[in-house]
């Protein structure tokens, strides 16, 4: 199975299955998708979406974002939810050549964490009880809203911090075409920001460290302040997780009597 999904104008857009998880489990393939702006889709990609069957999108921009660069095509198939989970708008781009990647997004992803806590809330609860076909769940880019949402289920189903800290670098792969899209909305410029694009494994470390040290893990996170129960975390693994295959007998034991 492929992780990346290729698109003609979406250059983020990955399966989170085949990570292993607690328990010999695996997370299953094409049930759970992230991307960049589903917004960009038309003609053949349109028709490559429709043909992962995906039953439920949730939009983790601002409505003012939705109304300037489009929102998925409504279709028949699809139930779209839009969930805003930040709520301090700022311009990365924008941002000085000295700001730190890292600690700067590691700090925004604490914001959108104690900002988004109801966004947050029903974006897990979407997936948890999405018994009738995948999801898929984005922004603009697909990597810091989006990263921090997929690195919240990742955890929940039992994916260790290292796979879950390597699955947002790879937003790294699509980082020049990212880097195009912005030139091409703004010509002639280029981001003052180098951390524009980028995904780093010390953004994901840092804001799992901090939102540990402050509430003692993860799930203490999503259970104290999402209200994260032992009923939707049990819904979320039945739905999203492959259970480790049974044991085999034992083999035969070969005892040759002799004479």
């Amino acid at each position: 199975m492929k992780r990346h999904i290729p698109f003609e104008r979406l250059h983020n857009f990955r399966d989170l299955g085949g990570y292993q998880a607690e328990n010999g489990s695996t997370v299953r393939w094409g049930l759970l998708y992230r991307s960049d702006s589903l917004g960009k889709l038309t003609g053949g990609d349109w028709d490559r979406f429709l043909g992962l069957g995906v039953r439920s999108v949730i939009d983790l921009r601002y409505p003012w974002e939705i109304e300037a660069k489009g929102r998925i095509p409504e279709h028949e198939s699809l139930t779209y939810h839009n969930l805003s989970i930040e709520h301090r708008p700022y311009d990365q781009a924008a941002l000085g050549p000295g700001v730190e990647t890292g600690p700067f997004l590691a700090e925004k992803y604490m914001e959108v964490a104690h900002d988004g806590v109801k966004e947050l809330r029903r974006a897990l609860e979407v997936i948890a009880t999405a018994g009738n076909g995948p999801v898929v769940f984005h922004c603009a880019s697909g990597k810091d809203r989006t990263g921090l949402v997929a690195a919240l289920v990742l955890t929940l189903l039992g994916v260790p911090e290292q796979r879950v800290i390597d699955d947002f670098t790879l937003t790294e792969l699509a980082t020049e075409r990212l880097l195009h899209d912005w030139r091409a909305d703004h010509p002639g410029q280029e981001p003052a920001w180098p951390g524009y694009g980028r995904a780093p494994a010390d953004v994901m470390r840092l804001f799992l460290t901090a939102l540990t040290r402050q509430h003692g893990s993860v799930r203490d996170y999503t259970r104290n302040l999402l209200g994260i129960d032992d009923a939707w975390e049990t819904a979320l693994r039945r739905n999203l997780l492959e259970p480790a295959p049974a044991p085999g007998p034992a083999p035969a034991s070969r005892h040759t009597d002799r004479d």
